[in-house]
């Protein structure tokens, strides 16, 4: 009896068509899923108190992991972005996860599961430890049960739409005879049929189509659920210290600043204003999200190495003595001829006020400030106690209450250091020690202990490459030695001989100044250099170093082009 071989049929092409779709339709299903139960997640965050979300735990443990040098590119490459430009990555990689769970769950719901159960531990680890969040433990995790509940009720949902149906005839599956399994090979003898291929395998590509319209309307709901969750996150995210802010009033300083003078300044097109603005003043900080610390529970403690402890509320520190000065502040993150410098106005409490009525102890040389979200600073205890260097827990910023972004209600402006050891924002805590006993956020990762701000200066007009006309041309700029002054600026072309600049008045020691020079262009590719010399004599040197451990240094120059 003559046998003839057979071979069984892979998956046709249609069917491997089919059976991407399906996995698509899974990674949607991911997505949709994912969506969701971030979504409801933000929204139990936003009705709580003192938790954390999990994106943004996750994105803080990011930053907080980051090496320096990773921290210092996405400053300098991204500036004020980079907290959106991190989220949004942050956001990207959890779309992407949830994607490959859901196209994973289209064919094996099991390990799908586990996956998700998995990237949720990750999330619940992030929420218990991240320095921001105020609740017990238990409380922390109440959002990431949301979040796998949703989050995990929608997979299941949408999954289970995806599985096809194993009867789509409703003629049963039984067989005739043995089931030939697709590329195997087997024999049959003629006239004596013996097999019949069943319509669908478990276990290979899925050729038979999932019920789409029941998975369109599975979508639909757990779509539904994901923009309930935004828009409740959204109604009930609204921060109270937005509230708190509108109803304060900035009182009127026991000292005010001398008033401001026509000479303060110079009327030169493009160059950085003498005063800036709130919406335009720098801002460098690890806070994804700006604390929200409304005005009737914030508390200040005062304690540590002192005679006695200290706890004021908001409306404490307004019935003190309260002082208004203008004062430049510097990032140590501001590069040769950066942007990260800003002058303002600011109204406030003198910080040795409160440290001489809580009376200092002998031997302490430190202050460790923490803000609302754990960040700490060590700031010299010399600067704060200083009669000559105004430092404040300041509450107002150029005649308005503190932006939130800004440190709203209360933040620390120390004239002279750069802002990561002098700066705090969102303050809540003052502890006198030494620098012996503690270390803050940014020493912990290289930066130095103490930090004084370095004699800069920068060209603001014209601008790198610009392309000028022959003649009379200004150049003008800003130079910056808070705690010393500017005593002189100036200015050379193409390395020739330094030529002096003329300064605006001098406001005060704690703020910049402003300088131009007239250059008689000619025609040709030029580069113009500044340097300043602070009060004490010292001229800013050529030597170009990073921003780490303490500060840049080198000239600020510009490349320009004069037309023939």
């Amino acid at each position: 009896m003559s046998r003839i071989p057979l071979t069984g049929p892979g998956p046709p092409g249609p069917a491997r068509r089919r059976s991407l779709s399906h996995r698509l339709a899974g990674g949607v299903a991911g997505l949709l899923a994912g969506a969701a139960g971030v979504a409801v997640a933000e929204a139990v965050t936003a009705a709580m108190e003192g938790v954390s979300s999990p994106l943004f735990a996750v994105a803080n443990r990011v930053v907080d992991a980051a090496p320096r040098p990773v921290k210092e590119w996405a400053i300098e490459t991204f500036g004020a972005a980079d907290k959106a430009v991190l989220v949004g990555g942050v956001v990207a990689t959890v779309a992407v996860l949830a994607f490959l769970v859901g196209a994973v769950g289209a064919v094996r719901p099991g390990p799908a599961v586990t996956a998700f159960v998995g990237l949720s531990a990750v999330a619940a680890a992030a929420v218990t430890t991240d320095r921001a969040a105020t609740a017990s433990p238990a409380v922390r995790l109440v959002p990431v049960v949301a979040l796998v509940v949703t989050g995990l009720a929608g997979l299941l949902l949408l999954v289970r739409t995806l599985r096809p149906d194993p009867d789509p005839t409703g003629e049963g599956l039984a067989p005739a005879g043995p089931v030939l399994e697709p590329g195997s090979v087997e024999t049959l003898e003629l006239g004596k049929p013996r097999l019949r291929l069943p319509p669908h395998v478990p276990g290979d590509d899925l050729p038979v189509a999932f019920d789409r319209r029941a998975f369109l309307k599975a979508a639909a709901v757990v779509g539904a659920v994901a923009a309930a969750g935004g828009v409740g996150s959204r109604v009930l995210g609204r921060p109270a210290a937005a509230a708190s802010r509108l109803g304060v009033s900035v009182p009127v300083p026991d000292a005010a600043a001398p008033a401001l003078t026509e000479a303060m300044t110079l009327d030169v097109p493009g160059i950085t204003p003498y005063l800036t603005s709130n919406r335009e003043f720098y801002r460098v900080d690890t806070a994804l999200r700006v604390p929200d610390v409304p005005v009737d529970t914030w508390r200040l403690r005062v304690h540590g190495l002192v005679d006695r402890e200290l706890d004021l509320s908001f409306e404490d520190l307004l019935s003190r003595r309260l002082v208004e000065r203008r004062i430049t502040l510097t990032c140590v993150s501001n590069p040769v001829g950066g942007e990260y410098v800003g002058n303002a106005t600011w109204i406030g409490v003198p910080v040795r006020d409160l440290l001489r009525e809580a009376g200092v102890h002998g031997g302490a040389d430190a202050v460790k400030s923490t803000s609302a979200d754990d960040f700490t600073v060590g700031t010299p205890l010399a600067a704060l106690l200083d009669d000559d260097r105004d430092a404040l827990l300041a509450i107002a910023m150029n005649g308005e209450p503190l932006p939130l972004e800004h440190g709203f209600p209360v933040r620390m402006v120390t004239p002279g250091l750069y802002g990561y050891v002098s700066a705090t924002k969102w303050l809540v805590d003052l502890e006198v020690t030494r620098f012996a006993d503690f270390e803050a956020y940014w020493t912990t990762r290289g930066y130095a202990a103490q930090a004084p701000i370095k004699t800069s200066s920068r060209i603001d007009v014209p601008r790198s490459f610009a392309r000028l006309e022959p003649g009379r041309v200004t150049v003008a700029g800003v130079a910056w030695s808070q705690d010393r002054g500017i005593a002189s600026v100036e200015v050379r072309v193409d390395g020739g001989r330094w030529q002096r600049a003329r300064l605006a008045e001098e406001d005060n020691l704690d703020t910049w100044r402003q300088w131009m020079w007239d250059w008689d262009a000619t025609p040709g590719s030029h580069t113009l250099e500044v340097r300043a010399t602070d009060a004490t004599g010292y001229t800013q040197t050529s030597e170009r170093v990073p921003i780490a451990p303490d500060g840049s240094t080198g000239r600020h120059g510009v490349n320009v082009s004069v037309e023939a």
